[in-house]
């Protein structure tokens, strides 16, 4: 049994290629909408987030062989609980991660670490500032920014309840926020700026599965400012930006894992005989 990390589209198409070539796998994901277009897919899935004890305690009790991370390249608390749960159950962890995007320089294209980098750039910037870093991460930019003079957020997002209710308690008016489900065309993009009178867009280096590319370059031909947050560093091990090869290595790991469960089995049956 393979456990897949997924709740993205790429994540999505791999877990059917995985289950095409022959493995047995549950994905994992945080979201109801997410779990149901795996269920389409025919894919079995639980939902829920997994502390890293957590997911080890389902590695253990489902008997996985291996994890397979393709969850957002943003999901870093999801990418670090996967790595500890499978070094602790002592098998092997694959990540699958979407080709990072390059962009060439341009004058209102800012490059920043992380999401309070990202505010502080904007607040230094000014004027209508367009947030599509999603609901996780909006108080981080509401107590820097909401209440700047010459500074306005509007924060686009998933027309779900929870995100109206925190954007009503981080104080985001209701007419500053988009509630709208992506992906968005080139077209759309430039007209949401158009229509709010965007100066500042800020977004993350999610690759272009995530149409980033489209809403980088409807900005910056629009005049906008662009304010790209880079992917968390963090170190996976073995990384693939490519479905076959991720699939070759499951097939190379297969008779591994056979090998080493027909082992256990035998240890288990000389012990009983021992007995």
């Amino acid at each position: 049994m393979i456990l897949h990390l997924a709740g993205t589209s790429d994540a999505r198409e791999l877990a059917i290629l995985i289950r095409d070539a022959g493995y047995e796998l549950t994905a994992s994901v945080v979201t109801d909408n997410a779990a149901h277009s795996l269920q389409e897919a025919g894919v079995p899935v639980r939902v829920g987030r997994l502390t890293a004890d957590e997911m080890a305690t389902y590695i253990r009790e489902h008997n996985i062989r291996a994890v397979v991370d393709a969850a957002h390249p943003f999901a870093e608390e999801a990418h670090r609980n996967a790595m500890a749960a499978t070094e602790t159950c002592g098998i092997p962890y694959l990540r699958f991660e979407r080709e990072a995007l390059t962009f060439a320089d341009h004058p209102r294209l800012h490059y920043v670490d992380d999401y309070a980098q990202a505010a502080e750039k904007a607040a230094e910037l000014g004027g209508n500032i367009l947030l599509t870093t999603g609901s996780k991460t909006l108080q981080i930019f509401s107590t820097r920014l909401l209440g700047v003079p010459g500074v306005t957020l509007y924060a686009r997002m998933l027309p779900r309840v929870d995100n109206m209710e925190k954007c009503a308690a981080l104080g985001i008016e209701q007419k500053h926020i988009i509630a709208m489900q992506g992906p968005f065309s080139a077209e759309l993009n430039l007209a949401l700026y158009r229509n709010f009178a965007i100066d500042v867009m800020v977004t993350k280096e999610s690759g272009k599965v995530g149409a980033v590319d489209d809403k980088v370059q409807a900005a910056l031909e629009h005049g906008l400012h662009v304010i790209l947050i880079g992917r968390p560093g963090l170190a996976y091990g073995d990384v693939f930006t490519e479905y076959q090869p991720l699939l070759e290595k499951l097939h190379h790991l297969q008779g591994e894992l056979r090998h080493g469960h027909q082992h256990e089995l035998q240890t288990a049956d000389r012990a009983t005989a021992r007995d």
